[in-house]
């Protein structure tokens, strides 16, 4: 893929007091220079997340490749760049049933099994994690470290995007551990803007 950037943030809808924060956390995102953003929202129906959607691309329109987590129909229908989907989720195969060839299409994956399943997929991108411990989920798989990375990276040639528990502290030892990208979503908070540009100058 010729753009593929290193840091890659997740607008986790559970982590904001208000619709509205969230959209202008997107934005303040995009104005400092982030190119990738993933919307996620676990816990929303289809009308609210669709609606959050078409506001996050009306506002941010092309400033930012814009990511749906789970949702293929929904990622379709806000005019979305891709989706992202999790093990427990729609497959590969059938997301990419859903959104055609030219909407990017990444997978979560928790050992080198999935990762090599992952890789023979017609998905973009693959993420590898929880990398650390994370708190953004309720029921987190394993902890995979940085030796997981490491055997992620030996799996695919895919862009390997690493994922839980990812801070400014520790983020460049995962990239160096074989990751393209790290995404992140607790460490956004409480000054997206202001967090962003620190993984920025860090990751470049």
């Amino acid at each position: 893929m010729a753009f593929w950037p290193r840091f890659y943030p997740i607008l986790d809808w559970s982590c904001f007091p208000n619709d509205e924060y969230l959209i202008s956390a997107a934005e303040s995102l995009a104005s400092v220079g982030v190119t990738l953003l993933q919307y996620r929202n676990k816990s929303g129906n289809a009308r609210q997340i669709l609606d959050h959607a078409r506001e996050l691309k009306r506002r941010l329109g092309d400033s930012a490749k814009l990511i749906m987590n789970d949702r293929a129909d929904l990622a379709l229908a806000a005019g979305f760049d891709g989706v992202h989907v999790g093990q427990d989720d729609l497959s590969p195969e059938g997301a990419r049933n859903v959104i055609g060839e030219k909407l990017w299409l990444g997978v979560s994956t928790h050992n080198p099994e999935q990762v090599s399943d992952a890789d023979k997929t017609r998905a973009d991108y693959i993420a590898i994690g929880p990398v650390f411990a994370t708190s953004s989920k309720a029921k987190p798989d394993p902890v995979v470290g940085l030796e997981g990375v490491r055997q992620a990276s030996a799996l695919t040639k895919k862009p390997l995007v690493a994922i839980g528990g990812i801070t400014r502290v520790n983020c460049l030892s995962v990239i160096e551990a074989g990751a393209d990208s790290v995404a992140v979503i607790s460490d956004l908070l409480p000054d997206p803007a202001k967090s962003a540009e620190a993984f920025l100058r860090i990751l470049r």
